[in-house]
């Protein structure tokens, strides 16, 4: 008895030794330079985010923030990269819409998306936007369904390539008005515009961000913008829901955030989680967000999981309807 009380309080006496230590070590977070792998290239609205809020985290941690690009196979490359590293808080992916869609879209993936991540915040959300032509047949929202239903299948709808955020949302918004009408995707927003003012297309759904211009110029007339508020750039462009009808709850924004691998340390995440919700609010970063015409917010690692989930789900309901081959 003597020796197991004696071997009992030999080990309390280590746990109580190593309570401060393990207490200091979480403490500690971040130890070193925290690295954002951004699956895109440089210069672009993700890139851009990512270096804005990174620098606001940078200041609040007392570490470099790192900006890494790495683009390629549709955010994969990069996804790989950060789902297998060290779950210790210091490597972030900056994940959006497009890595739902993945989700959707790929058979097979070298990561499980809703598995493999820690969500740790929203940095900022952006309009989709339904334009046609300046100048053509459609004036509003109302104006184009009331062709669609009594013209079926002759509206087209031009968008980016198959798979992206706004093809998709193409495919949804036609689904949810209940019209028929032919989704024609081109190779990236340029060809779209082309097609629009040359009358190829009655309209188009893409990012309002690379339309604002267009727009402004009085080319292209926005007839709703897809999500649940009106854009700040352009308030008396009415939301789709405003027309009511089937469409009255419809809301799809393109939007991105930052997750880290699975299994990092809850303590290091909400400690992420703050820094990148601090970093939103700050005067500076909105503005400088707002002039790629983004809006700024953060989330809760909950909210942005559950965002991230929701979008999967629904990307892979449209990819099954549209009858999207799966990749």
């Amino acid at each position: 008895m003597p020796f197991l009380r004696r071997q009992f309080l030999q080990r309390l006496a280590a746990l109580a030794a190593a309570a401060p230590l393990a207490s200091r070590a979480q403490a500690a977070f971040p130890s070193r330079p925290l690295r954002i792998v951004v699956p895109n290239a440089p210069g672009g609205a993700a890139d851009l985010t990512a270096r804005s809020v990174g620098q606001a985290m940078s200041a609040a941690l007392g570490q470099p923030v790192v900006i890494e690009n790495k683009p390629g196979a549709g955010g994969v490359v990069a996804g790989e990269q950060v789902a297998r590293a060290e779950p210790d808080g210091h490597t972030l992916l900056l994940v959006s819409s497009g890595t739902a869609v993945s989700a959707a879209l790929f058979k097979a993936l070298p990561f499980d998306t809703l598995r493999d991540f820690a969500p740790v915040s929203l940095m900022a959300t952006f309009d989709l936007v339904l334009v046609a032509a300046e100048g053509g047949r459609f004036r509003t929202l109302q104006d184009l369904l009331d062709y669609a239903r009594a013209n079926p299948g002759k509206l087209n709808l031009g968008s980016p390539q198959v798979g992206t955020t706004q093809n998709l949302a193409a495919e949804l918004f036609k689904a949810t008005a209940g019209i028929s009408a032919q989704v024609v995707p081109f190779n990236g927003t340029p060809p779209v515009i082309t097609a629009l003012r040359s009358g190829e297309i009655d309209a188009g759904v893409d990012i309002l961000g690379p339309l604002v211009g267009q727009i402004r110029s009085r080319a292209l007339r926005p007839l709703a913008v897809l999500g649940a508020k009106r854009a700040p750039q352009f308030p008396d462009v009415p939301t789709a829901r405003e027309v009511g009808g089937p469409l009255a709850s419809f809301n799809v924004t393109s939007w991105n955030g930052l997750a880290a691998p699975a299994k990092t340390p809850a303590a290091a995440i909400e400690r992420l989680s703050r820094e990148v919700n601090a970093a939103v609010a700050k005067a500076d970063v909105r503005q400088r967000l707002a002039e790629l015409n983004l809006v700024a917010q953060g989330s809760t690692p909950a909210q942005l999981r559950e965002h991230l989930a929701a979008d999967v789900r629904r990307w892979s309901d449209v990819i099954a309807r549209a009858g999207i081959p799966r990749q």
